[in-house]
C-alpha cells in the first residue's frame, strides 16, 4: 500500500530512501480524519515515528505549495529528550524536506550557544531542540515563537520521567494558542494524558501498539552468578555474532567500567553517557555507524530513541527497573521490520524480579544458562567453515601467492596457520558457572504452601524440621574456625560468592575451634561442590565434609581433663548455697500487734579519774549592761621610749647605741619640732634657665650624636671620634662564655 495523501516532494524523497509501504503509525497519521488536528499517538519503538510526524506536518507547513517560503521565524518546533535523538531527528527531516528547500536548525546542550543564536537569527523553517536549551533561548529572546504553526513532543514519556515537565509547560505557554500540537510516545502514562488534556484541543488518539510487544525481537534470559556479569557479556557478544550490539548499564561509572573491560579483551567498543562532551558522543555514534566499532556501552537516558543501523543485539547487563525501560531498551533492535535479539543477564538472586518485569511487559523469554566456552568454540569452527573468505571466488593474485606458500609448506601447516590467524582476532571466551542447571528436582519438598520460593531458580527448600535435625542436607567444611574469628556474618557471603548459591540454600552452620561445618540444600549440593572445587580465596578452602554429632548429647572434650563432679544432694549441709538452706517459715506478726519494747535503765557510773578544778570560780550570772550604759573607757597615754635611727629602717634603741640622743615627738599637744635639723637640700634652688650639658655618648644612637673627646691611656692619647666598643670577656681566649672566668684546664672544643 503506497503512502496516502502526500505531496510529490515527499513521495520522491521516500522513493530515494527505499520506503515502499508505510508502517502502521505512518498510515494512521495520514488518514483524512487526522488532517490538521492535534494528535496523541502511542506507537512502539522502531515503528517510524520520526517519518510519521514529518509527513503529518507537511500540509500544515506547505499547504498546497511544493516549496517552503524563504526562512524567517520558525514554523515548526520539535522537542526531543536527548541530544542524540535531536540530532537523529534533524538528519531524518533534512532528507525528507530536502525537496521543499527547508532549513532545519538544531539547538541542543553541549553545543555552541552563540552559533545556534546566529542560525536562529538567519532564519529557519523547522527547529529541533532539547527542553533545557530551548528554554534558555526563549528566556534570552533568541527564539521567536510567534509564527509557530505546529509543535511536536517526541518521546514525551521520557521527557516527563527526566523531570522536564516544568520546561515543557513553559515552552507550550510561550507558543501561539492556535498552534497544532502532536504528542508521540511509546507508552501513554497518566502524566502524558494530563499534559495532552491541558495543551491540546480535540486531540485524536491513535494507538498502534500490537497485541504482542516486539514481535520481531527474540527475548532470552540467562541465569548467571552475580559476580560473573562481565564474563557473561563477553560470552554473549561472542555467541551472538552481530554487526552492531549495545550493552545497557544503569550508571555512568558502570558504563566506564564495562567499556574498559571490553576494550581490554579486544572488542571494538565505544561508550555513551552523560559525562561525555557532545563531540565525544557524536564521534562514538559515528564510529558505530561506520562499522569501526561494533559494541556500544550506554545508559538508558543516553541511548533513548537511537536508531543505529544493523543493531541486532541488545544486552541488559543490569536489569531494567520497570516495563517502560525494558521496552525502550529492547526497541533499539528489531526496527523497521528487522529481527533482533534482547538478552537479559539475570543473577540467580534476582530471577523473581526479572520475571515480574517480563510479565508486566507481556513478554515471554527463553530461560537458560549463559553460553559456555565449549559452545562458543564449536560455533567458531562452523563460522570458519562458512566464512566468505573460503566460499567467495579467489582472485588470480591470491592464487599465485597460495601456490608459492604450498611450495615451501604443506597444506596442513597452511590451514593450521589460517586457523590461528582467525582465532587471534577473536576475544577468548570465559568459563562461566551454568546457572541453567539450577532446576527443581523431583525429591525436593516445597515449603510454606502456595508461596513460591525466593531463591534463584525457583527451587523448593527442604523441610525446616529436617534442617533442624541435621538431616537432608549435604555437609561441607571450611578450614577456619573459632580461633580465626569465624562468624556467620562473613561466612555466609563467602559461601554464597564462592559456591554460587543464595542464603536460603544454606542450612545449619556449626563453628568449632579450627573448622566450620555447614550444610547445603540437596538440589544445589552438586553445583556447589563443582563451584568450590580447587578454589582457594585468601587461604579459605571449602571441601566436602561429614555431619557433626548432634548437639543435644553431652560429649566432653578430649583435650580437657575429667572434672571431679559431685551431685548436689551429696554435698554437706554447710556447703550448700545460702538459697538452698532451710529457713524459718513462722509468719512474722504485724507491726501493730508487736508488744511494746521494754525500757531498761542505763547503768551510769561517773569516771573515777574525774575531779573538779581547784582554781575554778563560778561565773557571775548577772546580766551584762547595754552598750550605751557602759562607763567610758579610761584613756591612758602611750609611754614612748627613746629610740634611734639605724641603717635599714627605724628600730628601737639598742643597748650599745652611742649616737646622739633622740627625743620622740610629743603627742600630748606640745609644739611640733622638725624631724631633721637641716633642710632637705644643701644648695638653694637655681634661678633662671638651667644650663644645658651634653649627655654621655650612647653607641646605639650612631656616630652623629657622639661628642668629640680625648683621653689618655697607657698607649697614648686616643684619636678624636666615637668611643670604641669594648668587647666583653670570654670566647675563644679561654674564658667561659657563661661566667667569664678562665678555664682551669683546656678550653672545651668548639
Amino acid at each position: 500500500m503506497p503512502f496516502p495523501n502526500i505531496s510529490s516532494t515527499f513521495e520522491r524523497a521516500l522513493t530515494e530512501k527505499g520506503y515502499a509501504d508505510p508502517t502502521p503509525v505512518q498510515a494512521a497519521v495520514l488518514q483524512p480524519e487526522a488532517d490538521e488536528r492535534d494528535l496523541l499517538v502511542s506507537a512502539q519503538t522502531g515503528s517510524g515515528k520520526t517519518v510519521a510526524y514529518g509527513l503529518a506536518l507537511g500540509p500544515t507547513l506547505l499547504g498546497d505549495a511544493d516549496v517552503l517560503p524563504p526562512a524567517g521565524a520558525p514554523l515548526a518546533l520539535i522537542v526531543a529528550p536527548t541530544r542524540e535523538l535531536a540530532l537523529q531527528v534533524e538528519r531524518e527531516l533534512h532528507w525528507l524536506y530536502a525537496g521543499a528547500r527547508a532549513r532545519v536548525a538544531v539547538c541542543v546542550g553541549g553545543m555552541d550557544a552563540r552559533r545556534e543564536q546566529r542560525v536562529l537569527a538567519a532564519g529557519a523553517h523547522i527547529v529541533v531542540a532539547t527542553p533545557g536549551r530551548l528554554r534558555d533561548h526563549l528566556e534570552r529572546g533568541n527564539f521567536d515563537a510567534s509564527a509557530l504553526r505546529a509543535v511536536v513532543l517526541d518521546e514525551a514519556d521520557e521527557m516527563l520521567d527526566l523531570g522536564f515537565r516544568e520546561d515543557l509547560e513553559f515552552i507550550l505557554d510561550a507558543t501561539p494558542p492556535e498552534r497544532r500540537t502532536l504528542l508521540f510516545s511509546a507508552t501513554l502514562a497518566r502524566d502524558i494524558v494530563s499534559l495532552a488534556r491541558n495543551y491540546q484541543r480535540d486531540a485524536l488518539r491513535i494507538d498502534t501498539q500490537p497485541d504482542v510487544q516486539h514481535a520481531d525481537i527474540e527475548y532470552r534470559a540467562y541465569l548467571i552468578a552475580p559476580n560473573e556479569i562481565e564474563h557473561a557479556v563477553v560470552n554473549v557478544l561472542r555467541f551472538v555474532d552481530s554487526r552492531g550490539s549495545i550493552v545497557f548499564c544503569h550508571t555512568r561509572e558502570a558504563v566506564r567500567h564495562m567499556h574498559s573491560n571490553l576494550v581490554e579483551r579486544g572488542f571494538a567498543a565505544v561508550a555513551l553517557s552523560g559525562e561525555l562532551s557532545q563531540n565525544e558522543r557524536t564521534l562514538a555514534l559515528q564510529s558505530l555507524r561506520d562499522g569501526r566499532a561494533r559494541v556500544l556501552v550506554a545508559t538508558d537516558v543516553a541511548a533513548r530513541g537511537l536508531d543505529l543501523p544493523d543493531l541486532g543485539l541488545v544486552i541488559h547487563a543490569e536489569l531494567p527497573t520497570n516495563r517502560a525501560a525494558l521496552l525502550h531498551r529492547s526497541g533499539r533492535t528489531g526496527r523497521a521490520g528487522k529481527k533482533g535479539v534482547s538478552v537479559l543477564l539475570v543473577p540467580y538472586t534476582r530471577r523473581r524480579r526479572a520475571e515480574q518485569v517480563l510479565a508486566a511487559a507481556g513478554l515471554d523469554a527463553t530461560w537458560s544458562g549463559p553460553p559456555t566456552a565449549d559452545e562458543i568454540r564449536k560455533l567458531d569452527q562452523e563460522r570458519l567453515l562458512h566464512d566468505p573468505l573460503l566460499t567467495d571466488e579467489t582472485p588470480e593474485e591470491d592464487k599465485a601467492l597460495a601456490l608459492a606458500l604450498l611450495e615451501g609448506r604443506s597444506a596442513e601447516d597452511i590451514a593450521a596457520a589460517l586457523i590461528r590467524l582467525y582465532r587471534t582476532r577473536l576475544p577468548s571466551p570465559e568459563e562461566l558457572f551454568d546457572g541453567g542447571a539450577y532446576k527443581p528436582k523431583p525429591g525436593d519438598k516445597p515449603v510454606r504452601g502456595p508461596r513460591e520460593s525466593n531463591n534463584a531458580g525457583g527451587d523448593a527448600q527442604w523441610d525446616r524440621s529436617a534442617r533442624e535435625q541435621g538431616a537432608g542436607g549435604v555437609w561441607f567444611r571450611l578450614n577456619v574456625g573459632r580461633e580465626k574469628n569465624a562468624d556467620p556474618k562473613w561466612l555466609i557471603p563467602l559461601i554464597c560468592r564462592r559456591g554460587h548459591v543464595t542464603k536460603p540454600d544454606i542450612g545449619a552452620i556449626r563453628i568449632f575451634g579450627r573448622e566450620t561445618k555447614f550444610e547445603i540444600m540437596p538440589a544445589a549440593a552438586e553445583r556447589f561442590a563443582a563451584a568450590v572445587r580447587d578454589a582457594v580465596d585468601d587461604g579459605v578452602k571449602i571441601e566436602p565434609g561429614h555431619a557433626p554429632a548432634p548437639q543435644d548429647k553431652f560429649r566432653p572434650r578430649e583435650d580437657r581433663p575429667p572434672r571431679d563432679f559431685k551431685p548436689r544432694e551429696e554435698r554437706p549441709r554447710e556447703e550448700r548455697p545460702r538459697h538452698e538452706r532451710p529457713r524459718d517459715e513462722t509468719p512474722r506478726p504485724a507491726y501493730q500487734d508487736r508488744p511494746p519494747r521494754e525500757e531498761k535503765p542505763r547503768d551510769f557510773k561517773p569516771r573515777e579519774d574525774f575531779k573538779p578544778r581547784e582554781d575554778f570560780k563560778p561565773r557571775d550570772e548577772q546580766p551584762r549592761p547595754a552598750y550605751q550604759d557602759r562607763p567610758p573607757r579610761e584613756h591612758k597615754p602611750r609611754d614612748f621610749k627613746e629610740k634611734g635611727f639605724k641603717e635599714g629602717g627605724f628600730k628601737g634603741k639598742p643597748k650599745d647605741f652611742k649616737g646622739k640622743d633622740f627625743k620622740p615627738k610629743d603627742f600630748g599637744g606640745g609644739p611640733e619640732k622638725p624631724r631633721f635639723d637641716k633642710p632637705r637640700y644643701d644648695k638653694p634652688a637655681q634661678e633662671g634657665p638651667r644650663e644645658h650639658k651634653p649627655r654621655p655618648y650612647n653607641p646605639l644612637e650612631g656616630e652623629s650624636a657622639a661628642p668629640e673627646w680625648k683621653r689618655e691611656d697607657k698607649g697614648g692619647p686616643f684619636k678624636v671620634g666615637p668611643r670604641p666598643f669594648k668587647k666583653k670577656p670570654g670566647g675563644r681566649k679561654g674564658n667561659d662564655q657563661r661566667s667569664g672566668k678562665p678555664f682551669k684546664g683546656k678550653p672545651p672544643p668548639r
